[in-house]
């Protein structure tokens, strides 16, 4: 078990609140002999937080003298047998069963010796039973609450591992397929031309899985997005509310915030809002924007995504606001998992039932026959209010219930208040329930003295208030408690899986993205050197070998098994390939003192870098500079149009910032382009 989580201290509060209370109510009988009760049944209930402490005895000794102090309570001073409920559920917890249902049959034995056999020895024994019930129960809760809390680790670990073996499966083939083609024409050259074409189809394959994989996460999106709107020169204030994953609808609510930020860049916007709400199974995104002076550009450009929006039920909405900033509402209905009910909520209604029937119990042992006729039907009705109709509307009629019959029934149904005390206490936060509890044991106090009873009984009623409110609030709320964790884990859980997926899709992209575009690149140049310089295409067979074997440690990384990245070599190959793609690349690099997670981050820097150069820019000039905090790629050669922002740099924007560092990239003048990151040591 832990003590030091704060579930598991909470569930620990609430038993021994309850407990105790029972304890203070056979205190409060005692009377005069309360300084010779108190050490017997007060020691008794401290032997009892050995269920809920670490590192306190237990055993048959522990036991043993548990239950003499109980006993000695009830033979010595006349404490009533109800007290022996503590014995009763320690015993149980134990494992040791037959002396459990030994000293619940004694109960009613040594009531019966002292008192004769009578509707009370009936009353009393029922009190021990439900103790030790309530006992075992909130006890075995709190253990629960404990089991909950110390495997959300594990068990995200394991849907984790789970994750990878699945995105493994499911890529290994077709990527194996591209490499060991391409690796065999590098000794082969006569069969470039179908290596080639599984190297693109294997290319293609990466890129549509990591696509897939992004879909379910508006995070990257989101961060390629800010990066963009920064990069122009924008102020931009992102509010993320949403939880992830979002399943197919996150695509088309990541393509509205591409095409809502491409035209606030184009607009030359300087502030921007973007925002992500859920509730109630929707997903809304709102980007706004200043810049734009109509909405005629933005709808043409959303129009289709609009139409695709509502096919998927959802709405898409382009407003011009009075202080003339464009408002793009994109929502969504998701699809939201109903909460399982956790066997800790079975348990503890199936617990709270058979401790609503054992007070009733208690209350109609009291009654005559024609007053059972008014009873049984009320009673049913409490029984349900706290069972299955928990609501604050239907505390007024509970506390009716609770109190009218007292005219007609008397002391008999005092005790019905405690369900109220239970229903405030479950139903309304802390500063409202406990002044309403207080007032119920006021209400019950004046009118058990107003129909007579006598002021011991009206007491001992009025504080059995407290403890019936306590014992239902203990079994409801460490069942509400444990499906919390339940549901925090699942979060955690989720989590995880979404993180791991997007891992695989940033490395997919990063790592294998650009090794196959760097091996097409050379394999086209192999096939226009083969028969005019067969030396050079000899040494570009050698690297397009030598890439495909770092590819396969790629993929070992996308699918978990992570290897270690060496960033000097990365270097020589980025410089490599600019320079086979015909642009005079300079590299300055010192990464001596460049390892760890930081090299790993720079080396996908550098690749998405160096793939964006190939890819988007006529560039004849390069130019990639590595010291011990900081690497940057510069080119020429950047068109004069804007694009949407990729979720290439949006992944790394992400994983820089995950270490402490940043990312920038955006022109820089001049026709050039420059991506910066920054981690510092």
């Amino acid at each position: 078990m832990s003590w030091t989580n704060g579930g598991g201290l909470h569930a620990r509060a609430v038993t021994v609140a309850v407990l105790g209370a029972f304890v203070a109510v056979y205190l409060v009988a005692a009377g005069s002999d309360l300084p010779w009760v108190a050490p017997l049944v007060v020691g008794a209930l401290v032997l009892h937080l050995r269920f809920l402490l670490p590192g306190w005895p237990h055993g048959p000794l522990v036991s043993v003298v548990q239950a003499a102090l109980l006993y000695g309570a009830v033979l010595g001073f006349g404490v009533s047998v109800g007290v022996l409920g503590l014995a009763i559920g320690a015993l149980w917890l134990e494992g040791r069963r037959a002396a459990a249902v030994a000293v619940a049959v004694s109960a009613p034995a040594i009531a019966a010796v002292e008192e004769g056999w009578s509707r009370a020895v009936i009353d009393v024994s029922i009190s021990a039973w439900l103790i030790g019930i309530v006992a075992y129960g909130l006890t075995r809760l709190t253990y629960d609450v404990d089991e909950v809390q110390s495997t959300r680790l594990t068990l995200a670990a394991a849907a984790v591992r789970e994750e990878r073996l699945r995105i493994a499966a499911g890529l290994r083939g077709v990527i194996e397929d591209g490499l060991t083609a391409m690796a065999r024409a590098a000794r082969r050259p006569s069969e470039l031309g179908d290596a080639l074409a599984e190297a693109r189809s294997s290319l293609d394959a990466a890129r549509t899985a990591a696509s897939e994989m992004r879909e379910l996460s508006l995070a990257p999106q989101v961060s390629a997005a800010q990066g963009m709107l920064e990069a122009a020169g924008a102020e931009v204030t992102v509010r993320t509310g949403h939880r992830e994953p979002l399943g197919p609808g996150g695509s088309l609510l990541a393509a509205v915030l591409r095409e809502a930020v491409t035209d606030a860049v184009r607009d030359r916007a300087c502030h921007c809002l973007i925002e992500t709400i859920q509730d109630d199974g929707e997903v809304r995104l709102t980007v706004v924007a200043d810049g734009a002076r109509t909405t005629e550009r933005g709808e043409a450009a959303l129009e289709p995504l609009a139409v695709r929006l509502a096919a998927a039920g959802g709405r898409l909405d382009v407003d011009l606001d009075a202080d003339g900033r464009i408002r793009v509402v994109a929502s969504l209905r998701v699809a939201e998992e109903a909460a399982p009910v956790s066997d800790q909520q079975r348990f503890a209604t199936a617990l709270l039932a058979v401790v609503l029937v054992g007070f009733c119990g208690k209350a109609l042992l009291q009654l005559s026959g024609v007053e059972l006729l008014v009873a049984l039907p009320l009673l049913a009705v409490v029984c349900l209010l706290n069972l299955r109709l928990r609501s604050p509307w239907l505390l007024p009629l509970q506390a009716v219930i609770a109190f009218v019959p007292v005219v007609w029934l008397g002391s008999a149904w005092g005790g019905v208040a405690g369900f109220l005390a239970g229903a405030l206490l479950v139903s309304l936060p802390p500063r409202a329930a406990w002044p309403l509890v207080g007032t119920t044991m006021v209400g019950v106090f004046a009118t058990q003295s107003a129909v007579g009873t006598a002021p011991p009984l009206t007491v001992n009623l009025t504080i059995s208030v407290l403890v019936t409110g306590l014992v239902v609030f203990g079994l409801a709320r460490l069942a509400v408690l444990a499906d919390e964790l339940h549901a925090a884990h699942d979060g955690l859980v989720r989590a995880a899986v979404v993180q791991e997926r997007l891992r695989a899709a940033r490395d997919l992209h990063d790592l294998l993205g650009h090794t196959f575009a760097a091996m097409i690149l050379k394999g086209e140049l192999v096939r226009r050197l083969l028969d005019r310089d067969p030396d050079r295409a000899s040494v570009e067979l050698d690297e397009i070998a030598a890439i495909a074997v770092r590819a396969r440690a790629d993929m070992a990384t996308v699918v978990g098994e992570a290897p270690r990245l060496e960033l000097a070599s990365e270097v020589e190959a980025a410089g490599s390939v600019l320079r086979a793609a015909g642009i005079a690349t300079t590299v300055e690099a010192s990464v001596s003192a460049v390892d760890g997670e930081r090299a790993a981050a720079f080396i996908a820097v550098l690749r998405e870098a160096v793939t964006n150069v190939l890819r988007h820019s006529a560039a004849k000039e390069a130019r990639i500079t590595v010291d011990g905090s900081q690497l940057v790629v510069e080119n020429d050669g950047v068109p004069a149009e804007i694009t949407s922002p990729g979720a290439g740099i949006g992944n790394l924007r992400t994983r820089v910032a995950a270490l402490g560092g940043t990312l920038d990239a955006g022109p820089v003048g001049d026709g050039r382009f420059r991506v910066t990151a920054a981690v510092d040591r």
